[in-house]
């Protein structure tokens, strides 16, 4: 543990919850038993992403298996929780004992969740570029800022640091290695991403985090070992569930697994303390030549 800090797990519940706040409820029970240190929901102004987006927010879901909606904008809204059922959740995870947060997808929705004090706010790929909203929550958000870089350039990157550095918050920004993708097929992973952010800027900002959207939990211990102590996966009750991130994401059981690997990971990083460990004393006099 020469030079891993204790890792972050974080529950992404999306859209896994199925637009209902009792389900929430139930998976943010389980992601606290499962190991998760915070819960993150999402929040984006619908009305705002089908003006921008009206090609994509006005026509139906790409897939309307999985689809809750008679075009995206339904879809969309059904999943959405307003403001008050967030205040909701939020209230749910202070009892529970975990830290809640949400991932903002335009200024609107930044400024509600601040409102509600969550312990960190993420500003998801998309969106990583919305320099207004950024601006803002560097103006107006005293916590942590986490940032996905999914579909974002080097210089792109150096852009947004610079952006941090420029209103003097870089030291509460967070960046995470990300490829957006649903899911996302190992060759795309890319994780030596996060060896670059670490040399890059590791020195300059606060951490540096992994968000998966792949199968299984390799990678994410792979991730940790290079650097990235706070791991963001996707939570669901049941991955045959309605909806497209279900199957990217980790059961109750899967999570617990996960956090206990990375855990024992932590345990074996670090060099001997001396040639010949306790442990080997007696094997050696049995059984070296």
């Amino acid at each position: 543990m020469d030079n891993y800090s204790k890792p972050i797990f974080i529950a992404e519940l999306c859209c896994n919850h199925m637009g209902s706040v009792d389900v929430a409820k139930v998976m943010i029970d389980l992601a606290k038993k499962a190991g998760a240190d915070i819960i993150k929901l999402q929040k984006r102004d619908n009305d705002t992403w089908a003006k921008r987006k009206p090609n994509i927010y006005n026509f139906p879901h790409p897939d309307m298996a999985n689809a809750f909606g008679e075009t995206y904008k339904a879809h969309r809204d059904f999943l959405e929780f307003s403001f008050e059922e967030h205040r909701e959740l939020k209230k749910y995870c202070d009892e529970k004992k975990i830290k809640y947060s949400a991932s903002v997808w335009d200024l609107k929705s930044a400024k509600e969740i601040c409102s509600l004090n969550p312990f960190m706010i993420k500003v998801a790929s998309p969106c990583n570029n919305n320099f207004e909203m950024l601006g803002w929550l560097c103006k107006n958000y005293n916590g942590e800022i986490h940032v996905s870089l999914g579909m974002t350039k080097r210089s792109e990157i150096e852009k947004l640091v610079n952006f941090f550095i420029a209103n003097k918050r870089e030291k509460d920004l967070v960046l995470y290695s990300c490829t957006s993708g649903y899911p996302v097929k190992y060759q795309d992973m890319c994780i030596l991403e996060i060896k670059y952010l670490k040399e890059q800027y590791g020195k300059i900002i606060k951490n540096i985090g992994f968000s998966g959207h792949h199968i299984g939990t390799s990678i994410d211990i792979a991730a940790y070992t290079l650097g990235a102590n706070i791991i963001e996966r996707h939570f669901t009750l049941d991955k045959s569930l309605k909806g497209t991130d279900q199957k990217v994401a980790l059961t109750h059981e899967e999570f617990t697994a996960l956090v206990l690997e990375i855990k024992n990971v932590r345990k074996a990083l670090k060099y001997k303390p001396k040639d010949i460990l306790d442990v080997e004393i007696k094997n050696k006099e049995k059984l070296k030549w």
